[in-house]
């Protein structure tokens, strides 16, 4: 019996030249895309500006994936992080945060990761799989059913740059005025450090680009971030450089402050020098400790200390608090439990 294609896994483009494939105009691709993304629609039977010879064809060889929650936990702060089960029973995490005027959905790339940051909980649970174009931006539509945001940052599960295919695909389709009609300026891609894959994102979208930074030295960065010994500080540094920034963004340095380890004065200093003549903000994030780990959340003296220094030498600096900390908010956590319970 033949696989029925998943419409979800194709860009509008794959779409238009699916349709050709079979002898279909190609502006019907249009329309069944706005019907997926923009009416929710998950059955042909509804779409009723298509013919119903196609609508029935497309029912007997496509297919239209949807996810639901399997648990959701809300925090005391708003914040809400959802569990979804995907077809092979895998589990991948989504997080909403909510701001007062742009709540932002933190959305998985992966189960599980290969980078092994030792200060990841998710990364204990090593790389299952990438996943598909169709999991990624159906984490967004099942949010999108429940609450508004206009924000998406792929800082979940998983390294988007190690599954560049699927992550640039659903990227199109979540930006597109067809799809799902996202601001490129409200859509973020997280990466550990993959330098030739931020030159292809830089090339083949336009999204906002967050680098996970986290030392300052070559030495620290190997052992807390083994990707570092692929491509060391001085190269990922020269690709933030050179990554296309339309006017006026700027590039997201993210820095987990750990406790002796990365969060001194000295580091502070050396951070100003490494981002020198790259558009950048700086997200500090004291590290959120978790079981299994040795390292350590720094005091508050440090985090604020390194604070106040860059931003006397005119960065834009956020620190960021601690979400959801009553509901396993941060990435992994939520998974961790329930495996520990048996019940994943």
């Amino acid at each position: 019996m033949e696989t029925k294609v998943d419409l979800k896994n194709l860009s509008l483009e794959e779409l238009e030249q699916f349709l050709a494939g079979k002898g279909k105009q190609r502006y019907r691709a249009r329309q069944i895309f706005k019907w997926m993304y923009q009416k929710d629609a998950t059955d042909f039977e509804v779409m009723t500006n298509l013919a119903k010879d196609l609508r029935q064809e497309l029912e007997q060889t496509t297919v239209i994936s949807s996810l639901s929650p399997e648990l959701t936990e809300v925090s005391r702060d708003g914040t809400r992080k959802y569990l979804f089960r995907l077809a092979d029973g895998n589990t991948v995490e989504s997080v909403l945060i909510p701001e007062e005027d742009r709540s932002t959905l933190c959305v998985s790339s992966q189960v599980g990761c290969a980078m092994g940051c030792e200060f990841c909980l998710t990364g204990t649970f090593r790389l299952t799989r990438s996943l598909t174009t169709a999991e990624i931006v159906n984490q967004i539509c099942a949010v999108m059913r429940e609450v508004p945001f206009r924000n998406i940052v792929f800082m979940g599960m998983g390294e988007p740059l190690a599954n560049l295919d699927n992550v640039i695909r659903a990227l199109k389709i979540i930006t597109h005025d067809d799809g799902l009609q996202f601001s490129t300026r409200r859509v973020t891609v997280s990466t550990a450090g993959l330098v030739p894959e931020m030159e292809r994102l830089g090339r083949e979208v336009t999204v906002n680009l967050a680098v996970s930074l986290n030392a300052t030295t070559d030495e620290v960065r190997n052992r807390i971030m083994p990707i570092n010994r692929r491509y060391p500080l001085r190269e990922l540094i020269d690709a933030c450089r050179r990554f296309p920034l339309p006017g006026r963004r700027k590039i997201t340095i993210e820095y987990v402050m750990i406790k002796g380890v990365n969060d001194s004065l000295e580091d502070a200093k050396r951070l100003v020098k490494l981002l020198s003549g790259i558009p950048s903000k700086i997200n500090l994030i004291p590290f959120n400790e978790h079981e299994g780990c040795s390292f350590r959340s720094p005091d508050q003296q440090a985090v604020d200390q390194v604070h106040s220094f860059l931003l006397a030498k005119h960065f834009t600096v956020i620190t960021r608090s601690s979400r959801g900390a009553d509901i396993s908010a941060a990435c992994g956590q939520l998974k961790g439990k329930l495996e520990r319970s048996g019940g994943v």
